[in-house]
């Protein structure tokens, strides 16, 4: 990591105002000893993490909440939630609204591609991001972490503006998860990321050429400062499946589409509640 923990710490204190250093104070974070957890995760990290996202989330985005009552506190459990907006900034805002409402830092799981991603890659793992094996999502609800999950993946962030608020492949991995460990899901909906940054192309092989799917090629070189408004749903138990049940391709079908529908619905009560189409 460029930049060692004691000046990240130093950096995050001069930016954060206080509520947020008390934030910081209360999330309890996994130690393995010596600072880092097993998968990289640092409370320093955390906080610079924070520090630079603020900005985003406060004045930029602006963003807003509802439902925040309804991410588990304690114990394992699954946010998953439309993905868009050709950079993945409502990952980020996600992730800081958790921090700031829950008071935990929630476990992006990320596409196989990110973790290798040069300085990026670290940073993102040192703030709690890991990569998106079996293997660690198991690890971290065995631990009783709250992971983030876009069931859309890629295909969702990449998605034209003529498909803005329409739910793409709805992959199966996060209700597996959630049966496997008994982890509630709780559904999000993002209205804003749709819109901020409309692509008028992609470039795939200059991609394949540096590791990504593809390059992007956007209509604006920055995402518009559309206002963000995060909904959170209740939380899905699905105490009618046994963890056996994880393993039959039909249950878990029907346990995606739950909340694929949850979040249809609350895409669908967010573009209603909203007032304009891009900055309120």
């Amino acid at each position: 990591m460029p930049i060692p923990p004691l000046f990240a710490r130093a950096l995050a204190h001069a930016a954060l105002n206080e509520d947020d250093k008390q934030i910081l104070r209360e999330v309890q974070m996994p130690d393995a000893g010596h600072g880092y957890d097993a998968f990289g995760l640092h409370r320093d990290y955390v906080a610079l993490g924070l520090a630079i996202a603020m900005p985003l989330y406060g004045r930029y985005f602006r963003c807003i909440s509802y439902g925040a009552e309804n991410i588990p506190k304690t114990g394992p459990g699954v946010l998953a939630g439309n993905h868009s907006g050709t950079v993945p900034t409502d990952g980020m805002m996600l992730w800081v609204d958790v921090v700031r409402h829950a008071k935990r830092v929630p476990r992006p799981i990320a596409d196989h591609f990110v973790p290798t991603l040069p300085v990026i890659g670290t940073f993102f793992s040192r703030g709690g991001m890991v990569g998106g094996s079996r293997g660690n999502a198991r690890a971290l609800l065995e631990a009783g972490q709250l992971l983030m999950i876009f069931p859309e993946g890629t295909p969702g962030i990449g998605k034209n503006f003529d498909q803005r608020y329409q739910l793409q492949q709805w992959r199966v991995g996060h209700t597996e998860l959630a049966i496997r460990h008994s982890a509630p899901v709780v559904p999000v909906a993002f209205i804003g990321p749709e819109e901020q940054m409309p692509q008028v192309g992609r470039l795939e092989r200059l991609g394949k050429l540096v590791g990504l799917p593809y390059v992007p090629v956007p209509a604006t070189p920055l995402p518009m400062p559309v206002r963000y408004h995060i909904h959170y749903g209740e939380p899905i138990h699905f105490r009618d499946m046994k963890p056996s049940d994880a393993d039959d391709p039909a249950k878990l079908e029907e346990a995606a589409n739950r909340v694929r529908e949850a979040v249809d619905g609350l895409i669908k009560k967010g573009l209603k509640k909203r007032k304009g189409r891009l900055f309120s």
